[in-house]
């Protein structure tokens, strides 16, 4: 934004500079956002709008500038998303013109969304997913079919916000394209605009980067106690994953075991939860271990609702 300075530094010099100036404190003085600042503050004589001239300046243009906002990333003010603000005070028994710089609707808008990401973590799951807007008429209205699952979610997304955390959680199952990770992804939105803390994994690449992991204790046992602490844990397309001993074991086991009684886990998979058992029993190193994906299975079932939602494949839609 062009200062008042600025305009006068431009102006011819002399006599013709003088009566620039004086007309466009004159024009100032007629403005409505000015009147009304007078209004408001009856002590604010002539003399100290005359001497903060300047800031008057630019709370006028700056109000006119937001009156038709271009958009936060396109913002003229000095300072962007924010706009001037003045308030007249009385000190020591003279009359102060007091500038202050507030944010807009927008700036706030777009820094409670920033929170909003920022409370959810995402492994391997394209960011866009947790980036976009969701609408709970959109979630509702995209496929019908899934209309009966899609209020059992809203229900419980709910029942958190007035309740709290349960520790009960949900599996959504489905065949391919049917919506559970998008879901997923709306549910962990909407209740990080309730404060909790969130993270959504893609099991299969997950898995095969903690074979990585495995040399590097530190950065795993900063993974594993995400996992534990977090609010929210989705972890998504389990069932597509290769499992070997350890991470069914030490790994998923210990990070499940940790939550059940504490916080809920979330489930998408392609398996029914009646069928997941037999897939955490087979790894590709010992074969089938049917005693130990009953174990594990016990740290998943008892924990969660099955939701099995229907419905056309929506991968490629627009």
């Amino acid at each position: 934004m062009e200062s008042l300075g600025d305009l006068l530094k431009a102006w011819p010099s002399g006599q013709d500079m003088l009566r620039l100036a004086q007309q466009k404190q004159e024009e100032l003085m007629q403005d409505p956002l000015v009147i009304a600042l007078r209004e408001k503050y009856p002590n604010l004589t002539d003399y100290a709008i005359k001497v903060n001239l300047n800031r008057v300046h630019q709370y006028v243009t700056e109000y006119r500038n937001c009156s038709h906002c271009p958009g936060l990333d396109n913002c003229p003010n000095d300072f962007k998303g924010h706009y001037t603000l003045l308030q007249s005070e009385e000190i020591n028994g003279e009359t102060h013109l007091i500038d202050r710089k507030v944010g807009c609707k927008k700036l706030r808008a777009s820094q409670h969304e920033e929170l909003v990401r920022n409370r959810i973590r995402s492994f391997y799951i394209d960011d866009k997913a947790l980036k976009r807007q969701y609408s709970a008429d959109e979630i509702l209205g995209k496929d019908l079919e899934r209309a009966k699952v899609v209020g059992s979610l809203l229900k419980y997304i709910d029942r958190t916000k007035a309740e709290g955390l349960s520790h009960k959680g949900l599996f959504l199952a489905g065949d391919f394209g049917v919506g559970k990770t998008y879901l997923m992804c709306y549910a962990l939105q909407e209740l990080a605009k309730s404060g909790y803390s969130g993270v959504i994994v893609y099991m299969p690449d997950f898995v095969e980067d903690l074979k990585v992991l495995m040399h590097e204790p530190a950065k795993l046992k900063e993974t594993v106690d995400l996992m534990k602490e977090t609010d929210l844990l989705v972890f998504d397309d389990i069932g597509a994953e290769n499992l070997n001993p350890w991470v069914r074991d030490h790994v998923l086991g210990a990070i499940l075991n940790y939550r059940m009684d504490r916080k809920p886990t979330f489930y998408t998979s392609n398996y029914r939860l009646d069928n997941l058992e037999s897939h955490f029993s087979f790894t590709n190193k010992d074969g089938e271990e049917h005693h130990k994906g009953r174990r594990l299975m016990n740290r998943v079932a008892p924990y969660v609702d099955e939701l099995v939602i229907t419905g056309s494949n929506k991968r490629g839609e627009v």
